[in-house]
């Protein structure tokens, strides 16, 4: 059989449908690919000692984007997904530091949230009224045992733990025709089980499965113990054995190897085999915030990122992929020639909350380039069309009341937005 691309044996393997791209060939791969990018910077995910091992990467990053991009076209349409979202920030004390993060606040700061019943409801309504269809509830990690504040908050509204504001805040959302996906960090089994009744589906980003970065003094998750990867793989696991569509994904440029960003999708690709339940995979790209103990570390390098992006496609080849456009925001459009189907969710109403200086695109301006790459973009629910058979049945009534009819979106009569909701 002729090569299909011309210098990889990994990837000529993978297009061929004989095999799995490992992490070994991978990690090089994505090292030579970004080192041959003009403008790398090479300064965060450094190839950490693999680049010289062949494992048939010739170095020229087309033949990774070029894959990415067959792999793309066979197990996607040509149709990119959007979720047309509000941000509803419940509380954002959190009893974690992550050395990056600008989302936590501390009690008394101005940027400090712990919304009231009526604001959770409030918040709710205006997003009804602006045409929103997800409703992200994002909390900080377990609040409630690191301040007093947080827990005056939670017995003031008459809940008992930030998850049961949660389960508030998400029959709150239903009964004003929202669908609530949340984002809260560690929940137990427990907790997710309550809240699958009403949530189609729930999120919780892996960010890295390097125990490195949570051990040695001055790593991005040294003082963050819910994103020691055990706990975070231990979440994802738990949701795949109650069947729950999860999103997660890794976080570029916080101190990882290009080795470690390639095991942390080769741990994710492990949990999906063995529980099929991983709907999405964010690759999310690292910008410093002026208020955090990283202000000084530069940005993701562009380079090293796109090849990442490229692995991805190549290791889970029929994964949703997502880069947030808000992040790129002068070339965004350029990922979807590296293997992406997704731009998550975009707002038309509330903030970027944890990259609050990077405002979403206007969701015209999305459809006009995502039009120009030669690619229709749809609004999807918080749950993928491939994943809706997960959620409880109630909520797929109510999403099919709002779905496109069979056929209308010319992807085989997938479950996705009725196109007057959102353009």
């Amino acid at each position: 059989m002729s090569k299909l691309v011309s210098g990889s044996e990994c990837l000529n393997g993978v297009l061929e449908g004989g095999r799995a791209a490992e992490v070994p060939e991978m990690t090089d791969i994505v090292s030579n690919a970004a080192a041959a990018c003009p403008g790398y910077g090479g300064a965060l995910g450094a190839p950490s000692g693999s680049a010289g091992r062949d494992h048939g990467g010739s170095g020229d990053p087309r033949e990774l984007f070029a894959a990415a991009r067959i792999l793309q076209s066979r197990h996607k349409s040509r149709t990119v997904t959007f979720s047309k979202k509000a941000f509803i920030n419940v509380i954002n004390l959190c009893r974690d530091i992550c050395s990056y993060c600008t989302y936590k606040a501390e009690p008394g700061q101005s940027k400090s949230v712990m919304m009231s019943k009526r604001q959770i409801d409030l918040s709710l309504q205006m997003a009804r009224r602006y045409g929103c269809i997800e409703a992200l509830l994002v909390t900080g990690e377990r609040p409630e045992e690191r301040y007093a504040e947080a827990r005056r908050w939670l017995e003031e509204n008459g809940f008992e733990s930030t998850a049961d504001c949660l389960a508030y805040a998400s029959r709150k959302a239903l009964e004003l025709g929202l669908f609530p996906h949340t984002n809260a960090g560690n929940l137990t089994r427990s907790e997710m089980a309550e809240l699958q009744e009403t949530n189609v589906s729930m999120g919780v980003m892996l960010e890295t499965s390097s125990g490195r970065l949570a051990s040695e003094p001055g790593g991005a998750h040294y003082l963050a113990p819910s994103k020691r990867p055990a706990a975070r793989i231990a979440v994802l696991e738990e949701a795949g054995r109650l069947r729950i569509p999860m999103t997660t994904g890794i976080l570029l440029g916080i101190g990882e190897t290009v080795r470690e960003a390639v095991e942390s999708l080769g741990v994710i690709r492990d949990i999906h085999r063995r529980y099929g339940h991983i709907q999405e995979v964010i690759i999310q790209n690292f910008w410093p915030k002026p208020d955090t103990a990283m202000r000084r570390a530069p940005p993701a390098d562009r380079a090293y990122f796109m090849a990442v992006v490229a692995a991805c496609r190549i290791m889970m080849p029929d994964m949703n992929i997502q880069i947030p456009p808000n992040l790129s925001p002068d070339t965004y459009g350029e990922f979807l020639s590296v293997g992406i189907n997704d731009w998550g969710g975009v707002s038309p109403l509330t903030p970027d909350y944890v990259n609050p200086e990077f405002p979403w695109p206007a969701i015209r301006r999305l459809k006009r380039d995502t039009e120009a790459a030669g690619y229709r973009l749809e609004c999807r629910f918080p749950v993928y069309p491939e994943f809706a058979h997960m959620v409880p049945g109630r909520l797929r009534d109510m999403m099919s009341s709002v779905a496109q009819a069979d056929g209308d979106n010319g992807d085989g009569g997938a479950m996705l937005v009725k196109r007057e909701l959102w353009e």
